[in-house]
């Protein structure tokens, strides 16, 4: 499930905070705190932000596993390793803008190793890959990426590969896995307090959506700098 902000909910965000069981204020109070702690004890890194999730009244074994994808206002991560798996316009344009990318016959190399896919996975957070070559990467990588979460997004020649790449720095993903705590990075402390309280709006109604009770599925929500102490919204 996808959902781009636009700026008509931008423009909504404040009321829709209202309407949820968090008033602005709170974000912002929270907001306000957290990067207060972070200045008062500046690290040698951006630290990231991250929105920390409690649920109640889900059986992870029994109940359906939620998955979601939502692309926020301003861009959560400041770095993402991509690689473009393309064909050749796409592999020259990448190049181009210092992208890593495979072309079809590098992907053909791994031979579906399972041991290798797996490396190429957790070497980069992300992949791109052209429209036509993207039916075929079960058939060329089998199903490692998709197992670790990052199957390649589409990206066609209409499209500028740079576009895509800041398209993913903007886009979180929520996933209901085997336990009842989810952890997800919305922005890093070298943005704007209005910034980070529109990224956090967004991402905590974005997820109470997936919830099949909505808030009676929120036991607790807390925001928190990489090296900062929590801090509780919900």
């Amino acid at each position: 499930r996808i959902c781009a902000v636009s700026p008509f909910l931008s423009f909504h965000l404040r009321r829709l905070a209202t309407m949820s069981k968090i008033s602005r204020d709170t974000y912002e109070e929270a907001v306000a705190s957290m990067l207060k702690s972070s200045k008062e004890k500046q690290r040698k890194f951006v630290e990231t932000v991250e929105l920390q999730i409690m649920l109640k009244n889900y059986d992870p074994s029994r109940d359906k596993r939620f998955s979601g994808t939502v692309k926020l206002p301003h861009t959560a991560k400041r770095t993402l390793r991509v690689c473009m798996l393309g064909d050749a316009a796409h592999c020259d344009e990448a190049k181009e803008n210092d992208i890593p990318s495979m072309d079809v016959e590098e992907l053909k190399k791994l031979k579906r190793n399972k041991k290798l896919v797996k490396k190429l996975a957790a070497e980069y957070d992300a992949f791109l890959a052209s429209s036509a070559l993207l039916k075929q990467i079960p058939r060329l990588l089998g199903p490692g990426l998709l197992k670790a979460g990052k199957f390649p997004s589409a990206v066609s020649h209409e499209e500028k590969i740079t576009d895509k790449v800041e398209e993913l720095k903007a886009t979180i993903k929520f996933q209901m896995k085997k336990v009842l705590t989810i952890g997800v990075a919305i922005g890093h402390v070298g943005m704007t307090e209005d910034e980070l309280v529109t990224n956090v709006i967004t991402s905590v109604n974005f997820l109470v959506s997936l919830l099949k009770k909505n808030w009676q599925n929120v036991r607790s929500l807390n925001i928190k700098s990489t090296m900062g102490p929590p801090q509780r919204i919900f």
